[in-house]
């Protein structure tokens, strides 16, 4: 008998059932096979391999093997130790700052909300608002972002990117008074996504630690909580109500499955959106360096976006190394912390050079 690798993905739901693992082709009639034993063994595979992705997307804090590390330490090295490099990088430029919430400027908490802000976070933030175009891209709902923050002179970006109040100053779409421009391409999706998440909770409420998060243009489902043993039947409950809505996709975040609409945009197109809203609406513009700070996968798109522009630097937030677009690390959101500080400082040195 020969294998073949084949994946066999559920295209409603998003979340591929094969996951890459070594499928068996059948032999000729009258060979003899144990069929239950194949199964069975096909079924171990499956869940194996869906432990496997669901534990890469949450990697542990443990130290990985010190070789690779050093080695990819030396590919994104550290944002404070390479401060200066950043700042020859930034001089004569508009920096624009981005930043991530959960993961970056608050820790990961067991309970999604309680990912409280410190007060010291708060007002780096702030000092760094007061010196640059500032705004928050999250996964969350905009106005929990927003009241978690609780600064008004930024932008935010919630449910992904799919939800933005941003400044006009030079947007040419929808605007909303004088002070404000709106962006929110999946309104269609709500009726949708309010019908999911009944569904989800429903369907996931005989799992503890299961919690259904509602982030008005997109669903959370996080599992930080949820024993590792019953992961699997996490995916699974969320394969059923998914494969009724192929109107929308499912990813895989830190301890989380992330479920969005399938329109082409993320928080990529929020950092171009938000650029544009700032009169920087294309690369032509050498004057501006857009830095995006951020921990989790969905921080790749805007990672992606930074270097096809050619201009901008990414900040990936992890102790552990892990495959990304950024050019930059931190650690941990006190190191975030420390280096919006030196950002301040930096530019209030500057002004005062000039």
């Amino acid at each position: 008998m020969t294998n073949q690798k084949m994946v066999i993905p559920d295209a409603k739901s998003g979340i591929p059932m094969g996951f890459g693992v070594a499928m068996p082709v059948f032999p000729a009639k009258g060979n003899r096979f144990p069929l239950k034993k194949l199964f069975k063994n096909a079924k171990a595979a499956r869940i194996n391999a869906l432990l496997d992705s669901m534990r890469a997307s949450s990697p542990t804090r443990r130290p990985s093997d010190a070789d690779d590390h050093a080695s990819w330490n030396l590919e994104h090295p550290s944002a404070l130790s390479m401060f200066d490099e950043i700042a020859s990088a930034a001089k004569g430029k508009q920096i624009v700052v981005f930043l991530d919430y959960d993961g970056t400027l608050s820790p990961i908490v067991p309970d999604p909300d309680r990912a409280f802000i410190t007060t010291e976070m708060r007002e780096a933030v702030r000092d760094v608002a007061k010196l640059f175009p500032t705004a928050i891209v999250s996964g969350r709902c905009r106005a929990k972002v927003y009241d978690f923050v609780q600064l008004s002179e930024l932008s935010y970006a919630g449910s992904h990117g799919m939800d933005i109040k941003a400044p006009s100053k030079g947007h040419r779409s929808q605007r909303k008074g004088n002070e404000s421009v709106l962006c929110q391409p999946a309104r269609e999706f709500l009726p949708i996504i309010e019908e999911v998440y009944r569904g989800l909770i429903e369907q996931v409420k005989q799992i503890p630690g299961a919690n259904v998060e509602h982030n008005r243009f997109c669903l959370s489902v996080h599992y930080r909580c949820v024993e590792e043993k019953r992961w699997v039947e996490l995916a699974d409950q969320v394969k059923v109500v998914m494969k009724e809505y192929p109107q929308l996709r499912v990813s895989h975040g830190r301890k989380v499955f992330e479920i969005r609409p399938t329109i082409k945009w993320d928080k990529g197109n929020a950092v171009e959106f938000l650029l544009e809203s700032l009169g920087y609406h294309d690369s032509t513009h050498h004057h501006v360096l857009p830095i995006y700070i951020g921990d989790d996968t969905t921080d790749e798109d805007a990672f992606k976006v930074l270097r096809k522009r050619g201009q901008g630097l990414g900040i990936l937030v992890s102790k552990t190394p892990k495959q990304t677009n950024a050019s930059y690390s931190l650690q941990e959101p006190t190191e975030v912390m420390h280096f919006l500080r030196r950002l301040v400082e930096w530019k209030k040195v500057s002004l005062l050079r000039h």
